[in-house]
C-alpha cells in the first residue's frame, strides 16, 4: 500500500497507511477486549441450526453466523470446515460438488440432531442488540472499521471525502463525550 492515496482520493500528502495502521491497532485492541471465545460445540450446533434452514457452502456459514451474531462471532475457516468434515464422518451432512463449490446439507440424521438440539440459536448469546456493557464499543468500533474499509475500496472520491468527513466528525463528538465527565 503506498503512502498516500490517488489523485481524487483523499488529497495529495494524506497517509494512507498511517490511518489503515491505526485502525488495524483499533480493531486488534477491541477484539483483544470484547472479543467472544466461542467453544468448539458451539460452531457444530450453529453449522447444524444454519443447514437446518438451507444447504450452504462453508463460507455462507461463516457469513451468517457473522450476519446474525451482529458482527461479534465470526468464526474461522479452521473451525468451520474440520466441524463440517467431522459431521460428514457422522452422517449428518452430506456434501455435493458444483463449480468447484462444495454445498453441504443436512442428512435425516442430522435433520434430527438438529431439530433435537432447537432452541436458542447458538449466535444469540453473542448478539445482545441491548448490550450496553464493555463489548458494546468494541463491536460498534468494528463494524465502523469495516464499512469505512469498504467505502475506502468501493467508493468514488467524492464517497470518499463524505466517509472522512463522517469519521472526523465522529471522532470529535467521542472526544466531546470524555470532556464531559
Amino acid at each position: 500500500m503506498g503512502s498516500s492515496f490517488p489523485a481524487g482520493g483523499f488529497g495529495t500528502g494524506f497517509n494512507a497507511e498511517g490511518i489503515w495502521q491505526k485502525m488495524e491497532e483499533l480493531r486488534s485492541t477491541f477484539e483483544k477486549r470484547g472479543g467472544t471465545r466461542v467453544g468448539r460445540g458451539d460452531v457444530r450446533a450453529a453449522v447444524l441450526a444454519l443447514l437446518a434452514e438451507q444447504p450452504m457452502h462453508g463460507y455462507q456459514i461463516i457469513r451468517q453466523i457473522e450476519e446474525r451474531s451482529g458482527g461479534s462471532w465470526k468464526p474461522s475457516a479452521g473451525s468451520v470446515y474440520p466441524t463440517l468434515q467431522l459431521l460428514a464422518d457422522e452422517d449428518l451432512i452430506s456434501a455435493e460438488e458444483s463449480n468447484g463449490r462444495k454445498t453441504y446439507s443436512l442428512t435425516d440424521a442430522g435433520r434430527a440432531e438438529a431439530e433435537a438440539a432447537s432452541g436458542a440459536a447458538p449466535w444469540a448469546a453473542t448478539s445482545d442488540s441491548d448490550d450496553t456493557g464493555f463489548s458494546a464499543l468494541p463491536k460498534a468500533g468494528l463494524q465502523l472499521a469495516r464499512v469505512a474499509a469498504q467505502v475506502n475500496t468501493e467508493g468514488s472520491p467524492e464517497q470518499i471525502r463524505e466517509a472522512v468527513s463522517v469519521l472526523e466528525d465522529a471522532r470529535r463528538r467521542l472526544h466531546s463525550i470524555l470532556a464531559q465527565g
